[in-house]
């Protein structure tokens, strides 16, 4: 059904924006590939958060808005294994609200935060095609004794100014890595932005060198607070649904793409094609190297675990809570 027969049935002009919000946070992307998107509401459920807006939606119609938005119903293949998450959707009901807090805000910033995968630095074969002029040989193996090292990306994504922050890193995916990330972008950029800022709203997934669990990972965040001065409001995505990160299908598929089929010779190559990543809705890449060399195995101190100041949520605190500087 197109635009103007749903019009005549429904009287609705707004209705694709309004459909388009309805699942926004109930959206994930696929961080390879831009085209690939999917959604965790079933028709009925659309058509009841409709309702709950003042508009009386049926289910037929939503199927229609589904089909005209490229949404159809696939079978998933096989190859990977999940676990029910208690509490998972009230997570996403709590990520929601206090983006839309922060969105709301007119001082505070909202950033998206996680890391791409690995990529090594060498004569290796990368996925895609470009205009050459001649035949591009590359080795046949992978090995990474072959090359020159592997680079990790850890991105910030700005929700308000569509802007993405890259680090490009050549150690190890830590902690302290995330949160030197996080500094320099503050630093750089985020306190010339956000002048009169008194929080910010970092959402992240639950594991890694940001793990939810890990004392070291607060360790370092009230550090990191004390150094920058502000509040740092962190919300973990649950286990298995990173995917659901803004930063995965609004940025990390664009930088994908305009990587594609590039033999990554260089880092510094690396930097220049990221910090080239655009899209026509205005997104911005600003990429840096980070050289680095970051300690893996560190302990968190007993004084910390003793006198630890964060402030957790009394809901959800697990992955819900407050760093706040110490004064």
């Amino acid at each position: 059904m197109d635009e103007k027969k749903i019009l005549d049935v429904i009287g609705f002009e707004g209705i694709d924006t309004t459909f388009l919000e309805i699942l926004r946070d109930h959206t994930a992307g696929n961080p390879m590939t831009e085209e690939i998107k999917w959604t965790d509401l079933d028709k009925s459920q659309i058509s009841k958060l409709f309702k709950d807006r003042g508009y009386d939606i049926s289910e037929h119609i939503v199927e229609q808005l589904l089909e005209r938005h490229k949404f159809k119903k696939r079978q998933a293949f096989k190859t990977e294994t999940f676990k029910d998450v208690e509490s998972r959707d009230e997570q996403f009901l709590k990520i929601a609200e206090l983006k839309q807090e922060f969105l709301n805000s007119e001082n505070n910033p909202v950033v998206s935060i996680d890391v791409k995968k690995k990529e090594q630095i060498g004569n290796f074969y990368r996925k895609g095609k470009i205009y050459t002029t001649e035949k591009i040989k590359v080795y046949d193996h992978d090995f990474a004794s072959y090359g020159e090292g592997s680079i990790i990306p850890h991105g910030i994504y700005d929700l308000k100014r569509n802007e993405a922050y890259m680090s490009i890193g050549i150690s190890k995916d830590t902690s302290e890595f995330w949160c030197d990330c996080f500094r320099d972008w503050w630093e750089n950029y985020g306190k010339k932005q956000y002048p009169y800022a008194d929080c910010i709203l970092a959402m992240a997934d639950g594991g890694g060198s940001n793990s939810s669990r890990s004392y070291v990972f607060k360790e370092d965040l009230q550090k990191l607070a004390n150094d920058i001065g502000i509040k740092i409001r962190i919300a973990h995505y649950p286990p298995y649904t990173s995917k659901y990160n803004t930063i995965e299908h609004k940025v990390f598929c664009h930088v994908t793409r305009a990587c594609e089929g590039v033999v990554f010779s260089s880092i510094e190559i690396v930097k220049e094609l990221i910090s080239k990543t655009s899209t026509k809705t205005g997104l911005k890449v600003i990429a840096s190297i980070k050289n680095k060399v970051y300690q893996t195995g560190r302990k968190v101190t007993d004084l910390f675990k003793e006198e630890m100041e964060i402030i957790f949520d009394s809901i959800l605190g697990k992955w819900n809570y407050v760093v706040a500087p110490q004064l």
